[in-house]
């Protein structure tokens, strides 16, 4: 599943349950309003947790791909610099 549309599923679930949470609220105004800040600075540490693991993944495999490309140009750059030895030994 794509991460955005966790994230919008998540995004919107805290909404919705703010919404009826304060129609449905049984308690006074300022204790459903506390329990409301209290729940979305939950949810709001979970958010970022979560949002910097995905950064972290992507970091990883931006350092992977990155090294891979390395790891292929310097192999290419072998094989052609053999390729020019070759060329220069048959030219002899």
């Amino acid at each position: 599943m794509d991460t955005g549309k966790i994230l919008l599923g998540i995004l919107a679930g805290v909404a919705a349950g703010a919404v009826l949470g304060i129609l449905f609220a049984p308690e006074k105004g300022s204790v459903t309003r506390k329990k409301i800040a209290t729940k979305t600075g939950d949810i709001k540490d979970g958010l970022k947790d979560k949002f910097s693991e995905f950064l972290d993944d992507i970091s990883e495999k931006y350092d992977n791909v990155k090294e891979g490309v390395s790891d292929f140009t310097d192999h290419m750059k072998h094989k052609i610099a053999d390729a020019e030895k070759e060329v220069k030994t048959a030219k002899e």
